[in-house]
């Protein structure tokens, strides 16, 4: 019976859909078993302003972005320590029309997403145990840190201003803080997400960006056993971006609010529902996203 409530507690441990520092991921540092795998195939409806890079020089964006998700997590010991590595490979498809220099243009697109690779460490209250051992441990403070990389294959057009892909490199560390109370966990996770240049930008042009600084936090609470949910909220800003050498008037400050459920359904498999809103914004950011995704774990003893 405890072996059935744990494999319900981890119902998924493992975020799905990243948009970078517009991200809400809730759990993200869980402490997990170690040789489980997590296999994540997932949905996200989003719409409102740009919603591919929000320092884009486009206004009244009306668009909307249909993205699938296939990801995969590997959970291991490093150093004694708790880790997972994970995959994400998103697709999309996006549509619909926005302003540019005064004039209305329309656009419809289909392609992958750049991929993200990341490895995750908690170095403090989240050793590395197989399934029996962590049967008896309980959370208390857990601190970890993160590096996520974004590779530069997703779809691109350089005439275009509307794309799924980047065409650049994206860097991302991060800090994550992760503190019990009972059936409550309170989180806490700053990062700043950095990126190469895009030498290959509109009209033949170069455009470079300032770092992006994000701070997440997330108040999740133990409904039963078996479900759990989570209030979440994240700011992020900076990213001001010049193109030839011409620094844009385009800092962005935004605030999302946004809610997740996750329910185990059965001893291998979760499901998670997520929703999250502008509630501020300065440059861009002002869309709403509805998604799901469906877990299958495997290994580890489980």
């Amino acid at each position: 019976m405890r072996r059935l409530l744990f494999v319900a507690a981890l119902a998924l441990t493992v975020g799905c859909v990243p948009a970078a520092a517009q991200e809400l991921e809730p759990r993200a540092y869980t402490n997990t078993p170690v040789g489980m795998n997590f296999l994540v195939a997932g949905y996200a409806y989003t719409q409102g302003d740009v919603v591919t890079d929000p320092s884009l020089p486009l206004t009244d964006a009306k668009l909307h972005a249909h993205t699938s998700v296939l990801a995969y997590a590997r959970a291991f010991s490093l150093f004694g320590q708790s880790a997972k590595v994970d995959a994400i490979v998103p697709y999309s498809w996006i549509d619909g029309s926005a302003t540019f220099q005064g004039e209305r243009h329309e656009r419809i697109v289909r392609g992958f997403n750049d991929p993200r690779l990341r490895l995750s460490v908690n170095f403090f209250g989240a050793p590395a145990l197989t399934l029996p051992a962590f049967l008896d441990w309980r959370q208390d403070l857990i601190l970890g840190a993160s590096v996520q990389v974004g590779l530069p294959l997703g779809q691109y057009d350089e005439d275009r201003l509307v794309n799924i892909g980047s065409n650049r490199w994206l860097i991302k560390p991060e800090i994550g803080i992760s503190k019990a109370l009972g059936p409550l966990i309170l989180e806490l996770t700053p990062s700043v997400t950095l990126y190469t240049d895009n030498d290959d930008f509109f009209g033949g042009t170069t455009r470079e960006q300032d770092p992006i600084y994000a701070v997440q936090g997330h108040v999740i609470y133990r409904l039963r056993e078996f479900l759990w949910g989570s209030f979440d909220a994240t700011w992020y800003g900076g990213g001001r971006t010049t193109i030839d050498g011409r620094e844009n008037d385009d800092r962005q400050s935004n605030t999302r609010l946004g809610l997740t459920l996750a329910l185990s359904v059965s001893r291998h498999h979760s499901l998670k529902l997520y929703a999250s809103k502008a509630v501020a914004t300065r440059i861009g950011g002002d869309f709403d996203v509805l998604g799901a995704a469906l877990q299958y774990r495997w290994g580890g003893g489980l």
